[in-house]
């Protein structure tokens, strides 16, 4: 079985949901996501096996453009990581249910497959058309099913609308351009162009745009807690678990083997700027009183990591932020959920009118604490495993690298602990009813995954390290 069977399922499922009505949309959702899900698995099963999953064929005659599909263990990783945590996300969300449920779920299977045709695409028309494709919907589930006042609302998701449109119009002229130089937007193509260093400059400063916004890192962060705040809840987790990868792996992807050579030159000046991402996140989060805005700086500071990870341009650099990549996925989403599930029960997400959860809610208090402890890389965890790797990458590159982001590490930790401790901890003031068996569901699978692949990750180091080693051969 190649791509196409899993991109035409989730193609049938769009209109599907919204034909199903609002009565049936949640159900619907959920059951082709899980079927991606199963596919995403046979696709494993088969590469693992030798089968070629790509698939290419010719959609415009001139220019010449083919509708193509790459699937080696980097893309099939992220195919994997998108289909299990977007079943997660609709999980989230089956026991509350929405205004024009139909409309809301239509949404969220039509970002599921442009997300998936992001990660899988291998040519440079489709990749840009699936990247475009995957901010409408997420501006839409945040104009009409958002929280606070509307005029506030509207105005978030239009500066973050204006933002991730600009960037992308960047890399739209770069890959125009490298077709008038090469004749092709074929990956494989790209990879070949013999660009000067002048050329070279300007298309990884186009992709760089593009990337450094949807991530996002500083100083291209400023739409991102507004709209994170003012997200409902599954709209925030597909922003910060699938969509701030798009750009991470399209680094990887993309803008390292097409620019290398600027890469190497500007190698100090990135990762400096993603440790002030970092630390600016972590010391910023602290100052919040909304658990939503904490969260999302927290985020920032993690994807300022990875992309420290990705700049190193060493394999324990690379392989340590895919696993950051995808570990990062299901904590922040584990971090989210917490904090609508304490909105479901006491409507606030100020952190000053909470407190005394725990003694009500023990279930929810123990994953809650897995998820922290998970985001602050406690050993044994999936996110330390990505930021060990990670850090000693960079200590390769320069020590003081790997010294500054592990002093990032314990004002995390401080961070996430306070946090903790006001959120769960002291005397009840209201009463707190724990986990339902759908929110207990969604918690436990997250944290099967982040304690399972913190305990052993090799499967996943395995199945990425060929992809990994091609691009490095890319770059020198």
């Amino acid at each position: 079985m190649n791509i196409v069977v899993l991109l035409i399922v989730l193609l049938v499922s769009i209109p599907a949901t919204y034909l199903s009505g609002n009565r049936l949309a949640s159900k619907t959702a959920m059951s082709f996501s899980a079927v991606s899900v199963i596919l995403s698995g046979v696709m494993l099963v088969d590469y693992l096996h030798g089968a070629n999953l790509s698939y290419s064929v010719e959609w415009i005659h001139y220019p010449p453009v083919n509708i193509s599909f790459k699937i080696d263990g980097l893309g099939l990783t992220m195919l994997l990581m998108s289909t299990v945590l977007m079943t997660l996300i609709i999980g989230s969300r089956m026991t509350c249910p929405e205004k024009k449920e139909k409309e809301f779920y239509t949404l969220i299977m039509l970002s599921l497959l442009s997300i998936v045709g992001v990660f899988t695409s291998s040519n440079g028309l489709i990749y840009y058309v699936s990247w475009e494709f995957s901010l409408l919907p997420v501006y839409f589930i945040v104009l009409y099913w958002g929280n606070g006042e509307e005029t506030k609302r509207r105005k978030s998701v239009f500066t973050f609308f204006l933002y991730t449109i600009a960037g992308s119009l960047c890399m739209l002229v770069a890959f125009i351009y490298l077709y008038w130089r090469t004749g092709s937007f074929d990956l494989e193509t790209l990879y070949q162009a013999q660009l000067t260093l002048g050329e070279q400059f300007w298309i990884f400063l186009a992709f760089f745009f593009a990337y450094a916004i949807k991530i996002p890192v500083f100083p291209f962060h400023t739409w991102q807690a507004s709209v994170y705040q003012k997200a409902p809840a599954a709209g925030t987790m597909i922003l910060s678990a699938l969509m701030s990868k798009m750009g991470l792996y399209s680094i990887i992807r993309w803008q390292l083997p097409v620019t290398p050579d600027v890469v190497h030159q500007l190698q100090p000046f990135l990762i400096i700027l993603c440790i002030v991402s970092v630390i600016y996140g972590t010391i910023i989060a602290q100052r919040q009183e909304n658990l939503k805005r904490l969260f999302a700086f927290a985020s920032l500071a993690h994807v300022g990591f990875i992309a420290g990870g990705i700049y190193s341009l060493t394999f324990e650099g690379l392989n340590g932020a895919v696993l950051l990549i995808i570990a990062h996925g299901c904590g922040i989403i584990g971090l989210f959920f917490a904090a609508e599930v304490i909105y479901r029960r006491w409507r606030t997400a100020r952190i000053s009118e909470m407190g005394g959860i725990r003694s009500q809610a023990s279930q929810f208090g123990f994953l809650f604490l897995i998820m922290v402890l998970s985001s602050i890389g406690i050993p044994l965890t999936f996110n330390f495993i990505g930021e060990f790797t990670i850090m000693y990458g960079l200590y390769e590159v320069v020590s003081w690298y790997g010294v500054c982001l592990g002093v990032s590490m314990f004002l995390s930790a401080f961070l996430m602990l306070r946090m903790f401790q006001h959120v769960m901890l002291g005397q009840p003031e209201k009463t707190f009813r724990d986990l339902s068996t759908s929110e207990f569901v969604v918690f436990l699978g997250l944290m099967v995954i982040l304690l399972f692949f913190g305990i052993y990750s090799t499967p996943i180091t395995e199945l990425i390290a060929p992809g990994l080693n091609e691009i490095l051969s890319l770059i020198g």
